[in-house]
């Protein structure tokens, strides 16, 4: 499955942005979806996570509260629709996917996702 990530931007504190990522190549129901992260100096960290049935979510829990996970078979795309965004959420973030059909208790580690998309700037200004 390819997987291309968009809709990152330049953002003040506070505000708020939508991330998509479109899956292509396989049937797009069948994978765990998750966002990571990476800060400038840092390694990067898991964000949040949805399983391939959608019925279960996971974040980080700097992110809880402000960050939602969701995703539309239909359109095979998972997004993550980021509020009350702070300077320290500034990363480049890339979505991944599992294996099909994977299921994990938390989704959280990034060598239970198998295909990686190019990663989109957010940065966000104090």
């Amino acid at each position: 499955v390819q997987l291309q990530a968009f809709g990152g931007g330049l953002v003040q504190a506070g505000g708020f942005l939508r991330l998509s990522c479109a899956a292509s190549g396989r049937t797009f129901s069948v994978y765990a979806m998750g966002w990571f992260r990476q800060a400038p100096g840092k390694e990067r960290e898991f964000v949040a996570a949805i399983s391939w049935s959608g019925g279960s979510t996971y974040y980080v829990d700097s992110v809880k509260g402000r960050f939602t996970i969701s995703r539309d078979n239909a359109k095979n795309t998972v997004y993550l629709q980021m509020n009350s965004l702070k300077p320290e959420d500034t990363a480049v973030y890339y979505c991944a996917a599992t294996t099909p059909y994977y299921d994990s208790s938390s989704l959280v580690y990034e060598y239970e996702y198998d295909y990686w998309g190019q990663g989109t700037q957010v940065t966000v200004s104090s």
